[in-house]
């Protein structure tokens, strides 16, 4: 069920057409009586309302252009009422004086949808079928924007340059000066002047970026010069992003020539900091040119309608890494049985595989560790200072409506209450993203959530660290910005943002490291004692709240799965209506956890448990649990990963011999002896089959940023 618009934003929006409404129909009285003094103000309010339209509630602007009201035709309608009432206020000559009014007020318009036409044109020019990050892409003659409001704002342009002349024409009617409105349509058709020779001037042939055939030419250079031997495959939507995001170090530690492909342009800036090359490719066809390259694996962290399209490469392998493992269904989704390999955890996802009984053979599944939980630290013991931090990290709701699925709903604000209840704790409440998507339930509790932990803030009056904490962490927030972002204008495109976002500075990716941890210190440094916290957005990370946590209280998923990584102890909340034996027996990550009922009556145990570690019975089972969940801890799971990423290569490498040998056995006529001449002959080999060089990774592959 979709979320309904708050009472207020309704409102908002019913005030706004009324006004738009009110001043159409004031213009038309005003124009036929006629009425000066009414006229101005009703188109006033016109120019007004059209303002706070575009700048609050586009949607709206959308809507009315849908009902082919849009904003050209309601300014033409707003300026044609203004003419009509001035030529009904004067006398009965005025149809010949304001003949060059109407010509030059035609003018302008003829301007405007020129402009319009040729701004299209020109975002045509720009629009390239290959968008990159962290490559040298200045060949491709990349240039910055024009600006926003010729490019691609039609809804403010015609509103903002229509302004001098739709003024004139009101100074005209009070003070029956025609040489103001002269003046008025003059400025705005000069205005639409200059804009359009601006998009003119970026039509010519040397101020155009490179046409298509140019920039895939050049793709296929870079392929071949950059030799790229692993990729990583992403696509999905805008709030996905997180799920490429957390593969990015495992992938830019891996030997040889990591690459980045997407498929959606808004992905380029979604994408989190990284050194790694970036290439996005929306076309199918440009996407298969793919696989006359070196590449031999590709690595998805998550499935997409697109995926099918780049499994139809036959030269590349590919492998499921999942975005993370839970007990849930959708980690043991049919669609994996589509890749080569599926990448996993450890035993117990190997386990989950089998019974789910969905086309994977055991003999394709790899186990590697999670490599992005390696930061984790392990418990050190109980907590030692005046306060537990306990990290409250449910999930979202999902798509069946599962009550099992998230605990937001039917027991958050009863665990919250019973934690903040207990004067020892610190809570840190870092909910999902993607909490209220769906149920809008889920997204009213999360704010109560929210609202119950300002309140026990309130009354708790925690005493605020020294200023310098906060001057240091404005100094590591600034440092690490300027490494981790980059700077675009309002009216930066795809193209521009490609000039900026080049090869990354050598030593890139050791400075952002530190600067990471620097701030990751300088933030907790910064907080109040003991005050609870609720964290959004990328920083601090779910795993920096692991390390600070000595407690975690979540639901069925991930979270619990990579926090066993620490030893320390966990809780679900059951919410699934299951007894509490049925749920463990059902969900094997929550073994070694102890399970809260809706009501949160377990709380006060949990936190005596966690302080006294002679109350701790389920330690052994957590150490089980995790050997279970995630594979031994020697070799580390990154070399765990490094070694399935080269398996995988070497077996990629064989099959594009044997694809070789299959071509050149087809080959009519005399050959020669495929004893003489192997699969390397130059005569029978075809670009893919060139096996990717072996060595340290290139300049600009390590791990990193260069641009959020």
């Amino acid at each position: 069920m979709p979320t309904p618009l708050p009472h207020r934003q309704t409102a908002v929006r019913a005030l706004i057409t009324a006004l738009l409404a009110a001043s159409f129909a004031t213009q038309v009285v005003t124009a036929l009586l006629p009425h000066a003094v009414l006229l101005i103000a009703a188109t006033g309010t016109g120019l007004v309302t059209e303002a706070a339209l575009y700048r609050w509630q586009r949607s709206m602007a959308s809507a009315f252009a849908k009902s082919h009201a849009d904003v050209t035709v309601r300014q033409v309608v707003r300026d044609l009422l203004l003419v009509v009432g001035l030529l009904r206020i004067e006398e009965q000559d005025q149809e010949t004086r304001c003949t060059p009014l109407l010509a030059g007020l035609l003018l302008f318009y003829v301007l405007h949808f020129a402009i319009q036409a040729v701004s299209l044109l020109v975002r045509r020019t720009r629009t390239l079928p290959v968008l990159t990050r962290n490559i040298d892409a200045s060949a491709l003659r990349l240039s910055p924007a024009p600006p926003a409001l010729l490019l691609r704002r039609p809804g403010h342009r015609l509103p903002v340059f229509g302004l001098p002349a739709t003024a004139g024409l009101l100074a005209m009617a009070a003070t029956d000066e025609r040489r103001i409105a002269a003046a008025g349509i003059a400025l705005s058709v000069g205005l639409a002047a200059v804009g359009l020779g601006q998009l003119l001037l970026r039509l010519l042939p040397g101020r155009r970026p490179a046409c298509e055939q140019e920039v895939l030419d050049w793709f296929d250079a870079w392929l071949a010069e950059y030799r790229p031997t692993v990729g990583l495959y992403f696509s999905g939507g805008a709030s996905s992003a997180y799920q490429a995001n957390m593969w990015l170090q495992p992938l830019a530690r891996l030997d040889g020539r990591p690459l980045i492909v997407l498929r959606e342009r808004f992905m380029l800036q979604r994408l989190a900091a990284t050194d790694i090359p970036v290439v996005c490719l929306p076309r199918v066809s440009t996407l298969m040119r793919l696989e006359q390259s070196t590449l031999q694996v590709l690595i998805h962290p998550s499935n997409s309608g697109k995926t099918s399209q780049v499994l139809r490469i036959p030269s590349i392998l590919h492998t499921f890494v999942n975005h993370g493992e839970s007990d849930k269904l959708s980690s043991c989704n049919p669609y994996a049985k589509a890749y080569d390999e599926v990448w996993v955890a450890g035993p117990a996802a190997r386990e989950r595989y089998a019974l789910a009984d969905v086309g994977v053979e055991d003999k394709d599944v790899v186990e590697i560790g999670r490599p992005q939980l390696d930061t984790i630290r392990p418990g050190d013991g109980p907590p030692t200072g005046p306060y537990t931090t306990v990290l409250y990290a449910p999930t979202w709701e999902g798509w069946d409506g599962n009550p099992g699925n998230t605990s937001v709903v039917a027991a958050g604000e009863n665990l919250v209450r019973e934690l903040l209840a207990d004067p020892g704790v610190r809570l840190l409440y870092k909910p999902h993203p993607l909490t209220g998507s769906v149920d809008p339930r889920a997204g009213a509790a999360d704010l109560r959530i929210r609202e119950l932990i300002r309140a026990a803030n309130r009354q708790r009056g925690n005493e605020a660290p020294a200023s310098s904490a906060g001057t240091e962490l404005a100094d590591r927030t600034a440092e690490l910005d300027r490494l981790t972002t980059s700077a675009f204008r309002t009216s930066a495109d795809h193209v521009e943002r490609m000039l900026l976002q080049s090869v990354p500075r050598p030593e890139h990716a050791e400075a952002v490291r530190a600067a990471t941890v620097a701030w990751e210190e300088a933030y907790w440094a910064s907080l109040p004692v003991g005050e609870h916290q609720v964290v959004m957005g990328a920083r601090p990370t779910i795993y920096d709240c692991f390390n600070r946590a000595d407690l975690l209280i979540s639901d069925v998923s991930s979270v619990i799965s990579d926090y066993i990584a620490s030893e320390k102890p966990y809780a679900v909340a059951n919410t699934s209506g299951l007894p509490e034996d049925a749920f463990r027996e059902t969900f094997p990550t929550v073994r070694a956890a102890t399970v809260l009922t809706p009501d949160a009556s377990g709380v006060p145990a949990l936190l005596a448990a966690v302080r006294d570690p002679g109350r701790d019975e389920l330690a052994g089972a957590r150490a089980e649990l995790k050997l279970h969940l995630l594979g031994p801890a020697e070799p580390s799971s990154q070399v765990r990963f490094n070694a399935a990423a080269e398996a995988l290569h070497a077996a990629a490498g064989k099959h594009r011999e044997r694809a070789a040998l299959r071509m050149a056995s087809a080959i009519p006529g005399p050959r020669a002896s495929l004893d003489t001449a192997g699969p390397q002959s130059a005569a029978v080999t075809p670009p893919a089959a060139v096996p990717a060089p072996s060595g340290p990774p290139a300049a600009g592959a390590g791990e990193g940023a260069s641009g959020a």
